[in-house]
């Protein structure tokens, strides 16, 4: 870990090589795929991540701007609106239970209802 005062291009390669969750192998049909923000625009980010046999996916600076005038929606990631989602839950961002066990319940329960939040209006779940 290094502090908030450090850029995060330099620190990239002490990042990726301090990943603790093991990678399947890397092959041609099932490239890894390493998504980043603009703050990794550049030939030395980019060669850091091919070098550690990632396929970088770094989406330039203005780019998401450019869209919007266009009238496309804003593409978020994946783990970002599920961020935002859970955020919702102030018992959950707080976190004020002292079990793991109903922390875990209550991000279940979260799960749940964000699901049946963002189910279509046309289902009926109760009636089937």
């Amino acid at each position: 870990m290094t502090g908030a005062t450090r850029h995060d291009v330099s620190q990239l390669a002490a990042t990726l090589d301090a990943v603790v969750v093991p990678r399947p192998p890397v092959t041609s049909r099932v490239p890894q795929h390493l998504c980043a923000d603009a703050g990794f625009v550049g030939e030395p980010a980019l060669h850091e991540m091919c070098m550690q046999e990632y396929t970088p996916q770094v989406r330039p600076r203005g780019e998401e701007r450019t869209e919007r005038e266009q009238g496309k929606r804003a593409r978020r990631w994946v783990v970002e609106v599920a961020h935002s989602w859970f955020n919702r839950f102030r018992k959950l961002l707080v976190r004020y239970e002292k079990l793991p066990r109903s922390y875990v319940a209550l991000n279940m329960l979260a799960a749940a209802i964000i699901t049946f939040r963002n189910l279509p209006a046309t289902s009926n779940i109760l009636y089937g």
